[in-house]
């Protein structure tokens, strides 16, 4: 029977080593729930498990898509199920389950949200021209506009959120029908635990300076580089975090060092958002990552949850 353990946190936490040893010791595989990590080439910035840690662990669901492509979140749905639901052959000979969990890792909260909810997710794809349309009227004639197509939705999204109300309607135009009657969930019947890693922010924005001058040290100016001279400065992934800072400093628009500043400032203000995030879940069960037992107690949690499915 399908096992799946999530591993999930804001950056920075250690997910991807926990994951690994975690794998290792019961003979399992790791799919990434990571939304950068889909695309090809973007490796450094994007704390990519290295060939290496591959080689010692599969992983799946990583350099899937190629930068110039949009992965969304049910074409990720789509091919995280199909893995889930037999499309992964684990072999148990050399493992300490006689039959190994899958491990979902990663601090993307919708991509996790989509598997372990079954999000019912409208395969619309982004209609520039149509958007294009939406985005040169007001918010308060969007949210007029989604008031009359669909008032369901529009009670459930903010009258400011731009983002939302362009895409509900987005939806609405493309298949005649309102999202509210596309989405809902159908919850998978497997067994799923949620392991949460969290700590306090100073911590927390310690483990994000130190991750950052490994980056750097590892060739995250020569990747960024060769990324801007292979596909152009105007990739929207060069404008994600770390890619456009040091975008700027190749540029000559900032120096290294406030480079460094930027992307620990704006990488801690995205754990902050992904810590409300996960939190809003009681479903995840939290561990702290400065405690000395801490790996020895999620060993204990996941050999019950082993044992009780």
């Amino acid at each position: 029977m399908t096992k799946l353990i999530v591993i999930c946190g804001a950056t920075a936490t250690g997910k991807s080593s926990l994951a690994l040893t975690l794998a290792r010791q019961l003979g399992s595989v790791i799919l990434s729930a990571d939304s950068r990590q889909v695309y090809r080439e973007f490796d450094i910035g994007t704390a990519k498990p290295t060939a290496a840690e591959q080689k010692l662990v599969p992983h799946y669901l990583i350099d899937i898509c190629d930068p110039t492509e949009t992965m969304t979140v049910a074409d990720y749905q789509e091919r995280a199920q199909a893995l889930i639901l037999g499309g992964i052959q684990l072999d148990s000979r050399n493992s300490l389950s006689p039959c190994p969990p899958l491990f979902l890792v990663g601090g993307t909260g919708l991509y996790i949200r989509s598997i372990v909810r079954g999000m019912k997710i409208p395969r619309v794809a982004p209609q520039p021209k149509l958007r294009s349309q939406l985005e040169s009227l007001s918010q308060v004639e969007l949210y007029a506009m989604l008031q009359q197509v669909d008032p369901i939705a529009a009670e459930k999204i903010h009258w400011r959120d731009t983002v939302r109300t362009i895409r509900a309607l987005e939806v609405f135009y493309v298949t005649g029908r309102p999202i509210s009657e596309q989405q809902g969930e159908n919850p998978p019947h497997y067994p799923i635990l949620q392991i949460g890693l969290d700590c306090d922010l100073a911590h927390l924005t310690d483990r994000i300076a130190m991750r950052t001058e490994q980056m750097i040290a590892a060739g995250l100016i020569d990747e960024v580089e060769y990324l801007c001279q292979k596909y152009g400065t105007d990739l929207p992934l060069l404008n994600t975090l770390g890619y456009q800072q040091i975008k700027q400093y190749l540029a000559g628009n900032i120096s290294l060092e406030q480079a460094k500043e930027l992307i620990i400032l704006y990488t801690r203000q995205f754990a902050k958002r992904q810590r409300t995030w996960f939190h809003a879940s009681s479903e995840i069960e939290w561990f702290d990552v400065q405690s000395s037992h801490t790996f020895e107690r999620i060993w204990q949690r996941i050999q019950k949850f082993l044992g009780n499915c």
